[in-house]
């Protein structure tokens, strides 16, 4: 857990951009993907690559993303920070950001991903580091893992096959809405409970999308980011809590150390959950959108299940909820994290189309990294919430 927070309000997010996504040409690279969201995020705001005095990056392609990237678009930057906790990096790595604009450490930070995962099936494997007392069972990781902590929840609380579904049909739902998502097919709860069975009880439908695709956000501090093309988006809260890396080690299935970065979050932001407007979170698997609702506090733990049925988290639902389509139907190149804030800052803005939540002033965007292991929430909103 950081103990030393950014400023409540102190930077904002005033550039947002995705790459190719999907399946890219033969031959691009996750530098590639990279660089054409940096140069788009930029451009977003009416920047270019000279103006950035600050890169922050993480990747599973790439050992050392932030020298590479340098290297790939001919930039120095001031300060350069490659932490790494998985899916959760980018929440992290925004915290990172602003404590960077508010020391003066840089004045533009871009916080960058890119990943060629589903081109490079078969060639591309990443390390899991199954610990050693795990391994003799040869879990399928991650899937297994999620799967684990599914059957938890079904067994303490009654969650059904049924309620997962409905998350994942609310995901397409919204991906429906949105033309640069993936998969836009009709999906029905039927559908869901008849797919391929993965890893008990999580079949085809229930796991994220294999796809490439990168993305960017610019950065900078909050007295300058008035002067940019678009609505600025402050950061209001964030928090982080890594609680274990193997799923053997946690300490309870359904409860995940969201409830601790969450109350981080909402305590710096000066929110509590029935302020948020809009709830962006990693959905690597229908049970980890369930996990997050309850410990971000949306509902009480134990009744995830019943909180998303019927549509509940659908367009016009009670909650709006992953409403890019998440990475169960608009993307999921291997880190899900970065396209949460690229989602949250556009609903802030205003930007989102047809899948628009009305009048948006607050969204989480929140970030998980391993097998339900590093967990960090960004709480964000427009200026008059400042």
């Amino acid at each position: 857990m950081m103990t030393n927070l950014p400023k409540r309000g102190g930077s904002a997010i005033v550039g947002v951009a995705e790459s190719d996504l999907g399946v890219v040409a033969p031959g691009t690279t996750p530098l590639d993907l990279m660089g054409q969201a940096i140069q788009s995020a930029l451009a977003d705001c009416g920047l270019t690559l000279g103006d950035v005095d600050g890169l922050f990056a993480a990747a599973s392609q790439l050992r050392m993303p932030t020298l590479s990237l340098c290297e790939y678009l001919g930039i120095q930057p001031r300060y350069m920070d490659s932490s790494y906790i998985g899916g959760a990096s980018f929440q992290s790595l925004a915290a990172h950001a602003a404590l960077a604009l508010e020391a003066g450490l840089c004045s533009v930070a871009v916080i960058a991903y890119g990943s060629t995962q589903r081109s490079a099936r078969g060639s591309f494997v990443p390390q899991r580091d199954i610990n050693e007392y795990d391994a003799p069972f040869r879990p399928r990781l991650p899937v297994t893992g999620y799967a684990l902590a599914a059957a938890r929840h079904m067994h303490l609380y009654g969650t059904t096959r049924s309620d997962l579904a409905d998350i994942a049909v609310a995901a397409r739902k919204w991906a429906r809405l949105n033309p640069q998502a993936f998969d836009r097919r009709p999906l029905s709860v039927d559908d869901v409970l008849n797919a391929p069975m993965v890893s008990s009880p999580l079949g085809v439908k229930d796991c994220c999308l294999v796809t490439d695709g990168g993305a960017a956000v610019v950065m900078v501090r909050a007295d300058r980011a008035r002067s940019f093309r678009k609505k600025p988006v402050y950061l209001l809260g964030y928090g982080e809590a890594q609680e274990h890396h193997s799923i053997s080690q946690m300490a309870d299935l359904t409860d995940t150390g969201a409830a601790r970065s969450g109350a981080q979050a909402y305590a710096m932001a000066g929110l509590m959950a029935q302020d948020i407007d809009v709830v962006q979170v990693y959905d690597a698997f229908t049970i980890t959108t369930l996990l997050f609702l309850e410990d971000l506090g949306f509902c009480p733990k134990g009744e995830g299940g019943r909180f998303v049925q019927g549509g509940a988290i659908a367009p016009g639902g009670k909650l709006p909820v992953n409403t890019s389509g998440g990475g169960l139907s608009y993307c999921h190149p291997g880190m899900f994290g970065l396209f949460t804030m690229v989602e949250a800052a556009r609903q802030l803005r205003g930007e989102c189309g047809d899948r628009q939540v009305v009048n948006a002033q607050t969204a989480i965007a929140h970030g998980n990294g391993g097998v339900l292991a590093g967990q960090a929430t960004l709480i964000l909103g427009t200026s008059s919430t400042l």
